[in-house]
């Protein structure tokens, strides 16, 4: 079943989250998985969530996006990450 991670962002350091975006890409493609939205203009209809950049990432199953999240490659790209941006990230089972 198609899984999907969601990315919230905020980006406090642009220059270090950088570094992360550049290596977060390689981790995503290995596992499968393909970008349905990175970053762009996006609105808030309902609610108070409020990020400067949303990440939709799918992928063939959870079991991928899990192994992606727990590779080398993408904690690698993590550590690129912390401390630059207030991230949330969640993964959602499609239907």
């Amino acid at each position: 079943m198609t899984a999907y991670i969601v990315a919230v962002v905020n980006i406090t350091k642009p220059e270090q989250y950088q570094e992360y975006a550049k290596l977060a890409p390689a981790a995503v493609a290995k596992h499968g998985g393909r970008f349905l939205a990175r970053g762009g203009i996006n609105t808030v209809l309902e609610g108070g969530l409020g990020a400067n950049r949303v990440v939709v990432t799918e992928f063939p199953s959870a079991e991928q996006a899990k192994a992606f999240y727990h590779s080398p490659e993408y904690q690698a790209a993590r550590l690129k990450r912390l401390n630059a941006a207030d991230f949330t990230m969640m993964l959602v089972d499609g239907l």
